[in-house]
Parts: C-alpha cells; structure tokens; sequence
C-alpha cells in the first residue's frame, strides 16, 4: 500500500471522531487551531486508555492499515487491543498519513491529566478537543526539543494577547 505524502488532518480527526474515540489533538494542529501560522506533519493527539476506548481506537485505525513510522516493511506489528494496552506512545503511518497516538506525554500527563486543559472546538467539521494554548506552552518547554523552542516564543506571544483580551471580554479566548 502506498502511503500518502502529505498527512490529511480533516480525514484523520474524522476517522477518530466518527468511531467515538476519547482524544485531545495536541501538537502542531494545536498551534493551527489556536490560530498559528505552523507547518506541521502530522497529527499528535493523547488518548484515553481506557479499554473501552482502545477498543474503539483500534476498530477506527484497522481500515487504514496503521503500521509504526519509520519501522522496516517486513517487521509484524498489528495495531491491536492488546498491542495498545502494552504499549503507550505509537508513531504511526496511514493510508491518511501520518498519526502520533500518545497515552502520556511530557509536561502535559495522561488523558485524564490533560482534559481539564483543552476545550472542544470545532475543527475539520466536527467537534473535538484540543489542548489549551498554555498547555500546549508547558508541552513544548518541557520536550526541550530546538524546534519546540523556537514556535514557544510565537505561543506565548499569542497566549499574552488573550490574556489581555480576555481581560477586556467576558469570553474565554482558551
């Protein structure tokens, strides 16, 4: 099968959301959905481990034949149930490309830990979550990687902006 070059954001937040699967987007898409010029490749979201969701993320993946980044095309690895529950973190590619599905992440905790940080928007023609622009902040910082640290300066600006909105409208900018 051969795989897209350009990972399809409106497909990949479809196909997580029309199986009723429990996710945060994080990451570039983020940064885009908060209004931030970002390139980005791929789709970074946290997940609910829970085993109902597992359930229901792997029943949505399985037509798109998940198969781990990077990884050589004869290694055997089946994206399922049990693979996810052993595992945490997947890098992935799709036939809608590629797809980051991450348990825990550094500065931002587990689904549970994140979901009192991220609002539901809608994005791509559904509503989803996505974290909040301060979180995203603390995500970057403590990753620590050069190219987290060099859209940090452009998140903070953006989130001092709201901040002084914020202070001038009754309404959550988050």
């Amino acid at each position: 099968m051969t795989m897209p070059a350009q990972t399809d954001f409106a497909k990949a937040v479809n196909v997580l959301h029309g199986g009723r699967v429990d996710f945060i987007i994080i990451g570039g898409v983020a940064a885009i959905l908060h209004g931030l010029g970002f390139t980005t490749y791929d789709l970074d979201v946290v997940y609910s481990r829970d085993r109902t969701n597992i359930r229901r993320l792997v029943k949505s993946l399985e037509p798109y034949h998940p198969y781990l980044r990077g990884a050589p095309p004869a290694l055997p690895f089946v994206l399922d149930e049990a693979t996810m529950r052993n595992g945490l973190n997947f890098t992935l590619t799709t036939a809608f490309g590629d797809l980051d599905l991450l348990g825990e992440v550094t500065g931002a905790g587990a689904y549970p830990d994140l979901l009192p940080h991220s609002k539901e928007v809608l994005a791509f023609g559904v509503r989803c979550r996505r974290a909040n622009l301060d979180r995203l902040i603390q995500m970057k910082r403590a990753a620590g990687r050069p190219k987290d640290l060099e859209v940090m300066g452009q998140m903070e600006a953006l989130l001092e902006e709201r901040r002084k909105w914020q202070h001038t409208s009754p309404e959550d900018p988050q």
